[in-house]
């Protein structure tokens, strides 16, 4: 053998032996990229929570955390942690559907659903309509798993109807429903339907199918809180509904009122098992408060569905070796950011502390006010104790005054009657002028800033902890979610 042979073999037993020791002193990375490339060859998962906050992404968070920390601390500087921020395994997944970057729930609860993307508005099938996904839930319920899906809007909604229903469109509620019957899943908990008798209201009642069906069906309190496991399945729904069948916003609960931890605590309850369970938990009206630019609001929805994965970590702390939990959200909503041109390096969250009322129930003030006022009678000064009551804002600049005297008049005018006008679009979205208005100067003088009405497409954050968690390091699609839990849950991809 000449040197030049020599030299090239030692330098490929050199290399070899490099790769080995970096392999041996990284077994984390060893073990997430075989999970990536060959599946999960790990322990399987008994228990697995899947928490998906609708429309929440870092901005939604990090105000979350400020907010948080504003309460619990004089310091500014304060930041409050929330329960699963701290989880040892963090990525980041993209979010676009099929056919747009700015997926809508559908599209985006289909793919963290099946590991499938699809075309926005289609839910639990391909873009051609033809093709039926499978999703987790469906699979563990079929491998012997209990499974549960709770939200906090209605629960034939576009993200929980995604792990059990295939329709070409999220509107049809009614078909959804029936698919919620027919699932066999064990436990639905949280918001009502939207269409129990279809459409025209003529059909049969989906909750009456589902008590033929076998499930026990409740909404009262005392009901959800003697429910047990010799109930058998389940339909718990939240006593006191508030728009669209959904419970109501965390600042506007009664603290008497069932909360999303709640159920998420039920649900544990009734779903343990020798066979194990999997679990679905939605935050679902982050998204719709970020949809209105009401920062208030939403934080204080971000810090329930906290408190349900705490839920989800105390029973992690008696199963650790058995139980996977994961929390993302499915897409950004509204473009927050943590920012404004108006205080510039500063931010303000104490402010947003005074607002005591969502978006939602202000509207029903204003409704008022439209059908009691003639629009030549209205008035900004009828409104500025309103405002320092129920958002704390007390120091308003004549500019703001312009924009709420301009917004108020917006509202004056009948819903039904309003032209389709692309600047009051800019200014106001679909919402009601006036309600929009005061959130958004609120917001701003905290320090908050929007760029929609609608979703945004930036990437969202993972969250992991338990068996298999650390395949959740990384930067990957939303798809992927899918196929990791799949894998650590011992079902097939389909």
């Amino acid at each position: 053998m000449n040197k030049k042979a020599r030299w090239f073999g030692l330098s490929t037993v050199v290399i070899a032996l490099i790769a080995f020791m970096i392999v041996s002193a990284f077994p984390q990375q060893q073990t997430a990229t075989a999970g990536v490339d060959n599946g999960y060859a790990g322990k399987k998962a008994k228990y697995v929570f899947f928490f998906i906050g609708d429309g929440l992404a870092m901005p939604q968070i990090n105000a979350t955390e400020i907010f948080k920390g504003t309460l619990e601390s004089e310091n500014k500087m304060h930041k409050g942690k929330l329960g699963f921020t701290v989880f040892p395994n963090q990525g980041m997944q993209t979010t676009h559907s099929n056919n747009t970057f700015i997926t809508e729930s559908a599209a985006a609860g289909t793919a963290l659903a099946t590991g499938h993307k699809t075309n926005n508005d289609i839910l639990g099938m391909d873009a051609s309509k033809t093709n039926k996904f499978k999703s987790m839930a469906e699979m563990a319920k079929e491998k012997g798993m209990k499974v549960g899906i709770v939200s906090s809007v209605s629960i034939d909604h576009a993200t929980p109807g995604a792990f059990y229903a295939h329709e070409p469109t999220r509107k049809n509620y009614y078909e959804i429903g029936l698919s919620l019957v027919n699932s066999g899943f064990d436990y639905f908990a949280g918001g009502g339907l939207l269409a129990p008798t279809g459409a025209k209201k003529d059909k049969p009642n989906v909750l009456d199918i589902a008590k033929q069906s076998g499930y026990k069906v409740v909404n009262t309190q005392d009901e959800i809180n003697n429910l047990s496991k010799r109930d058998g399945k389940v339909i718990a729904i939240a006593p006191e509904l508030a728009a669209e069948a959904a419970m109501p916003y965390d600042i506007d609960r009664d603290p008497s009122q069932v909360t999303l931890a709640d159920f998420t605590r039920k649900g544990i309850e009734l779903l343990d098992s020798s066979q194990g369970f999997f679990m679905m938990v939605e935050g679902g009206k982050v998204d719709w408060s970020s949809h209105a630019n009401d920062a208030a609001t939403t934080v204080r929805d971000v810090m329930a569905f906290d408190s349900a994965i705490s839920e989800a970590l105390k029973f992690y702390a008696k199963h650790p070796n058995e139980t996977l939990i994961v929390v993302t959200g499915d897409h950004e909503t509204g473009g927050m950011t943590i920012g404004f041109a108006g205080t510039e390096y500063e931010t303000f969250f104490s402010k947003i502390n005074k607002q005591n009322t969502s978006y939602e129930e202000f509207d029903k003030r204003i409704k008022a006010y439209r059908e009691s006022t003639s629009p030549g009678d209205a008035k900004l000064s009828d409104w500025l104790p309103i405002l320092e009551d129920k958002f704390g804002l007390t120091e308003l600049t004549e500019y703001d005054k312009t924009r709420l005297s301009n917004a108020l008049a917006a509202s004056m005018v009948d819903p039904k009657k309003r032209t389709k006008d692309p600047h009051g679009y800019l200014l106001y979205g679909t919402y009601e002028p006036f309600s929009v208005t005061v959130t958004h100067i609120l917001n701003q003088k905290a320090g908050i800033g929007w760029t929609s009405y609608a979703h945004t497409g930036v990437a969202v954050p993972v969250f992991a902890q338990g068996i298999g968690g650390e395949l959740f390091q990384g930067y990957y699609d939303n798809t992927d979610i899918a196929k990791k839990m799949m894998n650590i849950m011992g079902v097939k991809y389909q």
